[in-house]
């Protein structure tokens, strides 16, 4: 066994055994260098390249840490588009297809509002969403993020760029200060710095 085995983790071996039955065979850079400390529970920025292993780095973190029976919103990744947004919803379900009963639900702009408040209605234990979405909900009262453990902003300078700073700051008033950050880019701006230390506690900063 070395430092780039999943199985190297401590991860719940329903997952190990999942990851590496999707051709998972070795943690990438950015994944063996930020999933040791995102599993001990620190705030953690990663970058890394588009196709560097972000999304399943951060999903393992996600899954890792569920509670499955505890039918709350524990996980919120903000992404900037839709996208992006319905690719990692994907990626998490896919990965977490092993854990029965979890339910994943994508909020994002340009989608049917109705249906998706009736979907918040009947709960979730991760969501996956736009900015400008998610506060939408947020403000008209359809999602509470009070249970929400980690909170994850993924490519974050597209995110800043696209100008949605104003959104994301409204929407970490309404999560848990005790809660866990990550935050993934592929280039650390000096914008995400000023939000990282708004939003983040003593973050390790990883460059893969």
């Amino acid at each position: 066994m070395n430092n780039t085995d999943f199985s190297s983790l401590g991860l719940h071996v329903d997952l190990v055994k999942n990851i590496l039955s999707l051709g998972y065979s070795k943690m990438t850079p950015i994944q063996a260098q930020t999933l040791p400390d995102i599993l001990k529970g620190s705030d953690v920025i990663g970058e890394g390249k588009t196709g560097s292993g972000k999304t399943a780095a951060f999903s393992l973190g996600i899954l890792n840490k569920l509670d499955v029976k505890n039918f709350r919103i524990q996980s919120l990744v903000l992404c900037p588009t839709r996208e992006l947004a319905d690719q990692v919803a994907s990626e998490v379900r896919k990965i977490g297809r092993t854990i029965h009963n979890i339910k994943v639900l994508s909020l994002c702009g340009g989608a049917p509002f109705g249906p998706q408040k009736g979907s918040l209605k009947h709960g979730a234990h991760i969501i996956v969403g736009t900015p400008g979405c998610i506060l939408e909900h947020i403000n008209k009262g359809n999602l509470a993020l009070s249970y929400v453990s980690m909170f994850v902003l993924d490519e974050a300078d597209r995110m800043l760029d696209m100008g949605f700073q104003p959104a994301v700051s409204s929407i970490v008033k309404h999560l848990p200060t005790n809660r866990q950050t990550l935050l993934f880019t592929a280039t650390f701006s000096d914008d995400a710095t000023v939000i990282s230390s708004k939003i983040m506690k003593d973050p390790k900063i990883i460059r893969a």
